[in-house]
């Protein structure tokens, strides 16, 4: 693999980038892998890019049924932070926050890591109770937040409308250290690196079924062939229940849409991330100008991509009492995700009742921010049987009642 660097880029230059080589190889299936992971959005390429490279374990397969990074990787708003209320999902989320840091470097990728700071707006007494209570346990896990006052909220938001009629802004919980990155460049920059450690990235290539032998996963029949494999890692977001039915085991969850839209380029007007659970929206500027709005998940389940009307208006609505300048622009475009939610709103990340099968799943809403850590924990889950990362996230928790409950903590399950 060619090293990206300034120098590479002026090598090129003077020779009309004629030198330039793809960022992964094309690759056939080959008869059978170590291990296989279906999926090969963020967390699937995480998952295969640390098992090389914190287990050197490279005979490895990412199957994908669409195009690379085609679902949920490119379909987000790019938020990430990690000042969640309960242990294990901090611990989970602050490794993946600490990890995209120095990401770029490791992947030899820019990834446009920006850790511009994310305000969760307080706008009800409850609110700021439960942020304060979330500030006092972040300080506890080792995760750098505080609790601001109105005027900080708007010193650092100065387009903010704090006296709304029905929601003012009492403050704010602030990570200094939250922020965006490209969604895009996060699954190239993971693929072009597992590509150069000798792992097939295998696209337009879809799993019809999952064969067993003795309780024990064997291999995949797929679009191109059966391939056979010693461990299979089921990483697809909404299509988890589908690809655990093949497998002969079912699922503690439901897929519902996310829908996002982006307004018209405008000048820099907001330089950091601000969420309102309250009105349920919450609104970043991208590097083009673009406001970058999300809101809430439908209420039904549904496997659409193509976003509806009625849910953006709702979001849009919301979000106008606060900044009102956003009644003023005009939307370029709209989509959704398919995202699986779990009854408690917290992910998967598990050994299934099938040998060598494991699932990475449930993560709703808030996946993009956690696919660094959530790759490290499942790699190490696949190689070692045993991740302190991801053993609060086990499938048994639903069994024996210890739910991490994330949606009663935040009230809302981003």
């Amino acid at each position: 693999m060619k090293r990206y660097s300034a120098f590479a880029i002026a090598r090129e230059a003077l020779r009309n980038h004629t030198g330039w080589t793809r960022a992964w190889r094309a690759a056939d299936p080959k008869r059978s892998y170590d291990v296989i992971i279906v999926g090969a959005g963020g967390h699937g390429l995480a998952t295969a890019y640390y098992l090389g490279k914190n287990f050197g374990i490279t005979n490895v397969a990412v199957l994908e049924k669409g195009w690379l990074g085609g679902g949920n990787t490119g379909r987000n708003t790019t938020i990430i932070r990690s000042n969640y209320l309960q242990d294990p999902s901090a611990a989970i989320y602050e490794k993946s926050r600490a990890l995209y840091e120095t990401l770029s470097q490791d992947l030899n990728y820019n990834l446009m890591f920006s850790p511009r700071g994310v305000i969760m707006l307080a706008q009800t007494q409850h609110e700021v109770r439960g942020y304060q209570r979330t500030a006092h346990a972040n300080a506890l896990q080792g995760v750098t937040t505080e609790f601001i006052s109105p005027a900080k909220v708007k010193e650092l938001v100065p387009i903010i409308n704090l006296s709304g009629p029905r929601y003012p802004v009492l403050g704010g919980l602030w990570q200094e250290r939250g922020g965006t990155a490209r969604h895009d460049a996060v699954a190239w920059g993971y693929a072009r690196a597992c590509s150069d450690m000798g792992m097939d990235i295998i696209q337009k290539c879809e799993v019809t079924a999952i064969r067993r032998e003795g309780g024990k996963v064997v291999g995949v029949d797929t679009s191109k062939g059966p391939i056979d494999c010693r461990k299979l890692g089921i990483v697809v977001a909404g299509h988890s229940g589908v690809l655990a039915d093949m497998a002969g085991f079912r699922l503690p969850i439901e897929s519902v849409a996310l829908q996002a839209l982006v307004s018209e380029p405008i000048k820099p007007c907001m330089d950091v991330v601000v969420m309102a659970n309250t009105v349920h929206g919450y609104m970043s500027q991208s590097d083009k100008g673009e406001m970058v709005i999300g809101g809430g998940a439908d209420g039904y389940n549904n496997y659409t991509q193509r976003g509806s009307f009625h849910h953006i208006e709702e979001t849009v609505r919301a979000l106008i009492e606060t900044f009102p300048m956003v009644s003023r622009l005009k939307m370029l475009r709209q989509w959704g995700g398919i995202v699986d939610m779990t009854g408690d709103r917290s992910p998967i990340l598990s050994k299934t009742p099938v040998e060598g099968i494991f699932i990475n799943c449930g993560w709703g809403t808030g996946g993009f921010k956690a696919i660094p850590g959530s790759g490290w924990g499942m790699a190490e889950l696949m190689a070692k049987g045993h991740s302190p990362l991801t053993d609060a996230f086990s499938l048994d928790r639903f069994r024996q009642g210890r739910f991490i409950d994330e949606s009663v903590a935040a009230g809302v399950a981003h």
